[in-house]
């Protein structure tokens, strides 16, 4: 070996653990004593449990890079922090994208003089009508701007005009069918109410779209604080509006929960807070805990404690559920992150089996190249035997 090589591949073993070091000095340097193939073989795999070994060994606990306060060595979780059968009411919740917010609309009288639009609703009576044909009730204004009166009277249009001019219009046409038809029109609703009630997203840009009326920003406020901003708006519009306002899809306040995956992929799921989930109920959404997760599960809340360190809150998962303890049980808070540690017997594993895999590929493609060689020599020497001995 050369001195350059011989340099290189020392400093290669200087960085690995020392057991492994010392294996993998007699694996490349034949001359310090390893000479038989199988047993620097057994060296290399020897060398590889050992480096696996060490990686697993480096992992830190999940709470070694945490700061405790006065340098203590584990974590003090205050009696103030909420859990099972001491639970705290959520704070006044706020709107935020994507929450879905149902609105219904208790008064909404358009402000004088309005015009009729499409959509409208009138209620109409006329007297002195054909026996057979009445004129009476609600008719929306159809598109276009008209009124069906029916088979027997025809079509009336009315958009863009007031009430009165809309009664007056359908009177003078009555009058070319009917003799001497008293009319009145009521204007019974309006169609833009089907514009203010329904369900409405809360835009990315913090708003609620109301349709010809506009939008209005509600991002950050209570529900009272949104229902006062967007009867305001209205106000510009209508004439003493009046809304009820609820939240028909809580979809901006969630809590996370993390599942680490033993070196294969950590799995995160997202669900929404109720504001009466604790740690079991979390676990319960991801259907209890799997072969692959170990029993030390902590709640990483985000921000700070009382002394700037990070608010992570260990759950005693055996307490919990197999002595129904409720000490740390805590009580989930929007944002929290419950974290599910792995199992390092399985995280060993699959660690062993990446490194192990792609030998067992090249021994594999070894092992099929040689045999096809052996194959065809096989074949090529009993084809030179029957050339030489044609009879057979």
């Amino acid at each position: 070996m050369r001195a350059s090589q011989r340099d290189r591949t020392w400093i290669r073993i200087s960085r690995m653990p020392r057991a492994a070091r010392s294996l993998l000095a007699a694996r490349s340097f034949p001359t310090l004593g390893v000479r038989d193939a199988q047993s620097r073989s057994a060296l290399v795999c020897g060398a590889l449990l050992l480096f696996a070994l060490g990686s697993l060994g480096g992992c830190q606990r999940f709470d070694s890079h945490l700061r405790y306060p006065n340098g203590a060595n584990q974590i003090v979780v205050p009696d103030s922090v909420p859990r099972e059968q001491c639970k705290v009411i959520l704070p006044d919740y706020r709107v935020e994208p994507p929450d879905l917010l149902r609105i219904e609309a208790l008064n909404v009288v358009p402000r004088p003089p309005y015009h009729l639009r499409t959509l409208d609703l009138l209620t109409i009576e006329v007297n002195n009508t054909l026996p057979d044909a009445p004129i009476s009730g609600p008719r929306p204004v159809e598109p276009g701007g008209f009124i069906n009166l029916g088979p027997s009277y025809g079509i009336v249009k009315v958009g863009g005009m007031t009430v009165d001019e809309a009664t007056a219009a359908i009177e003078k046409h009555l009058q070319t069918i009917l003799r001497e038809p008293k009319v009145t029109v009521a204007l019974a609703e309006i169609g833009a109410k089907q514009q203010i009630a329904g369900e409405h997203l809360v835009t990315p840009d913090g708003k609620v779209i109301l349709g010809s009326y506009g939008s209005v920003k509600v991002v950050g406020m209570t529900l009272d604080e949104a229902r006062a901003a967007i009867e305001q708006h209205l106000s510009k519009f209508l004439e003493n509006p009046e809304i009820s306002l609820d939240v028909f899809a809580y979809n901006s306040k969630y809590y996370y929960v993390i599942t680490q995956g033993a070196g294969l992929g950590d799995g995160v799921s997202r669900f929404p807070i109720t504001g009466n989930d604790t740690v079991l109920d979390a676990i319960t959404q991801i259907n209890g805990l799997t072969t692959v997760s170990s029993k030390r599960i902590w709640i990483a809340r985000p921000g700070c404690n009382a002394d700037g360190q990070d608010q992570i809150l260990p759950v005693d998962w055996l307490a919990v559920t197999q002595r129904g303890s409720i000490e740390t049980n805590y009580q989930v808070l929007p944002g929290d992150r419950i974290y599910v540690a792995e199992d390092k017997l399985v995280a060993f594993d699959n660690v062993l089996a990446k490194l192990i895999a792609p030998v067992e590929r090249a021994f594999g493609f070894t092992l099929l190249g040689t045999n096809t060689v052996s194959t065809l020599k096989f074949f090529n020497q009993r084809g030179n035997l029957n050339n030489q001995n044609p009879g057979f």
